[in-house]
């Protein structure tokens, strides 16, 4: 169903526009690939900061539990800056 019309036509790449499109393509998939790796090593790294805040506050309150201890669910949760303070 596609008519011919209605697409442009592209003239025909000479050789030395062929590579320059190549070069810029390998160019672009490098960079690409690098900014997908930094991507991946920050949310690997925030990832694992979550997941140790998770794994002491799990800890404090099984402590307090073997202890008899009832913690303040607002006392586990404090923000650590005063910007998440004023907004809470």
């Amino acid at each position: 169903m596609n008519d011919d019309r209605t697409q442009e036509r592209r003239p025909p790449l000479n050789r030395v526009e062929r590579e320059a499109r190549k070069a810029f393509r390998a160019a672009e998939a490098v960079k690409a690939i690098t900014e997908h790796d930094k991507q991946q090593k920050a949310f690997h790294q925030n990832r694992e900061r979550l997941k140790a805040e998770r794994l002491a506050r799990e800890a404090k309150t099984e402590a307090a539990d073997d202890q008899g201890i009832v913690l303040d669910e607002k006392a586990q949760e404090q923000p650590k800056d005063k910007k998440r303070a004023q907004k809470a």
